[in-house]
């Protein structure tokens, strides 16, 4: 855990075998993307996610029927369960007793109090807890209408959701998690911000159709980056216009660079420049391939010349920087060895193998 930051507090969360809040470790979701009549490809897709590094895994369940997709994603998986429910609060009772971990609604859009209060008896009673998620571009009803103006409408979309917190802790239900949404970062960050300072449920953090891979990834590491490093937020969801594993990899790869997790080799390299005399680009891309899989928590340094060299990344465990077709081998700025270029990647990988 990075030190330096100061993690707001929130009360605790259990979902299945994962805390959300409570100063519990952020963790990471997705969400299936396969059609919820077949269940073969989404217990594959979740089986993917699961390697990937998923802690808790979301699938709509848009019909009674489908309810029965949660009992086979609970076999399949060790990871928890959510099911995403809309409008029709039998779905939701039917997701509790088919063994989903947790609920997302809006209870705002369920039905009546009844409706709310059944739910929430049936979730009570199984230890399952409900995550309010609020989108800036679908109010619900009953919520404040938005004024003009971003503050106006990070306003309506926190008190629309503190009610809907309201209705379900007058059912004598207290297990709730806050999302506040919107796909435009300035809006997300305000919302969650605004949220952090009114209440200490914990919040799932995301910016909602961020986009593609390229500019989804750079819109939610700029929203989600600075709540957390704001101390704000218990668990995260990259939203991306590709493979859910994408939205894990890249989950992971924010907190990683936030210093929020310390699992894996942390790869930092310097920007190209004219002093270099290797292949620095493609160098740094296989190193960064072949440690893919490395679960160690060391940091590795692909740097240009002997200016970026063993001075600049002394604090490395270990790295490489070039020379005129050659590299220097070192280990926290000691030199260790010349190396020719094309035994550089071999001769790094031996040292990291003996840390």
């Amino acid at each position: 855990m990075n030190d330096i930051i100061t993690r707001r507090p929130s009360r605790a969360v259990r979902v299945g075998g994962v805390t959300i809040g409570g100063g519990a470790a952020i963790s990471v979701q997705s969400m299936l993307s396969v059609p919820a009549e077949d269940i073969a490809g989404n217990v594959a897709q979740a089986n993917r996610l699961e390697a990937a590094g998923c802690e808790i895994l979301r699938v709509a369940v848009p019909t009674v029927a489908d309810a029965k997709l949660i009992a086979a994603l609970k076999e399949a998986v060790a990871v928890p369960v959510v099911a995403d429910i809309h409008f029709d609060y039998k779905i939701a009772l039917e997701a509790v007793a088919a063994g989903a971990d947790k609920i997302r609604l809006n209870p705002g859009n369920i039905g009546g109090k009844e409706r709310v209060k059944k739910v929430a008896a049936a979730c009570r009673a199984r230890g399952v807890p409900i995550r309010i998620g609020v989108n800036a571009g679908s109010l619900g009803a009953g919520m404040p209408p938005p004024a003009e103006g971003e503050n106006q409408l990070c306003r309506a979309m926190v008190a629309g959701a503190l009610s809907h917190a309201q209705l379900l802790e007058q059912c004598d239900f207290y297990d709730i998690v806050l999302s506040l949404k919107a796909s435009d970062v300035h809006t997300t960050v305000a919302a969650y911000r605004l949220a952090a300072e009114m209440c200490d449920y914990p919040l799932h953090l995301g910016v909602t159709e961020a986009g593609t891979a390229r500019m989804g990834l750079i819109k939610s590491a700029a929203g989600i980056g600075s709540l957390l490093l704001d101390g704000i937020g218990d668990t995260i969801r990259v939203s991306l216009t590709d493979e859910p594993e994408a939205e894990v990899r890249a989950a992971i790869d924010i907190l990683r660079a936030i210093g929020l997790r310390n699992d894996r080799p942390q790869v930092i390299s310097c920007p190209s420049c004219g002093r270099t005399k290797i292949d620095l680009i493609g160098l740094a891309k296989r190193v960064e391939a072949a440690l893919a899989d490395c679960r160690k928590p060391i940091t590795v340094a692909v740097m240009g010349c002997a200016v970026n060299g063993p001075g600049e990344a002394k604090h490395a465990d270990v790295g490489l920087a070039g020379g005129d077709g050659c590299a220097l081998l070192f280990a926290r700025g000691e030199v260790l060895r010349r190396v020719p270029e094309a035994e550089a990647l071999d001769e790094l990988l031996k040292e990291i193998s003996k840390l």
